[in-house]
């Protein structure tokens, strides 16, 4: 009795590249070293390509049945489909968010607001300007926004 070797690689490879495809909404967005460019989504399709390499290759070797010549092409487009509707999302449809037209321009002067700082006092944009700093006239402010609230 011939047992048949279980083509894990390209099974493998499947579910890499659509954990690479969910992991970048899901997961790594939350932090800004993956948000910013999704270098690790791109790392997780690399070893998913390699493993859907070697699945394929696997699956046309002399003596493997028909049906693996013919799901593991099927795999490896779905893959290749992910990783696809994956970069098209990531740099291609993020880019096209409008421009903001009320937004300053840089080297533009902000516009005189109030905000709370953290010790719920007001402090507005014009009153920190004002303030002198060691003796000489503020030149700028440095503003700091935290996304949240704590």
């Amino acid at each position: 009795m011939k047992i048949r070797n279980f083509n894990w690689p390209i099974w493998a490879g499947l579910l890499l590249s659509v954990f690479a495809f969910l992991s970048y909404p899901l997961i790594f967005v939350n932090w800004a070293i993956t948000r910013d460019f999704p270098w690790a989504n791109l790392l997780l399709f690399a070893i998913a390509l390699a493993l859907l390499f070697v699945g394929v290759r696997r699956a046309f070797a002399p003596g493997q049945r028909r049906v693996s010549k013919i799901v593991a092409p099927i795999v490896a487009t779905l893959s290749a489909i992910a990783f696809t509707l994956f970069i098209f999302t990531a740099f291609i449809a993020s880019r096209w968010l409008p421009a903001s037209q009320g937004a300053p321009q840089v080297g533009q002067k902000a516009p005189d607001f109030t905000l709370t700082d953290t010790n719920n006092h007001a402090a507005s944009l014009s009153s920190l300007l004002a303030q002198p700093i060691n003796g000489k006239p503020a030149r700028g402010a440095l503003l700091i926004f935290y996304r949240g609230y704590w």
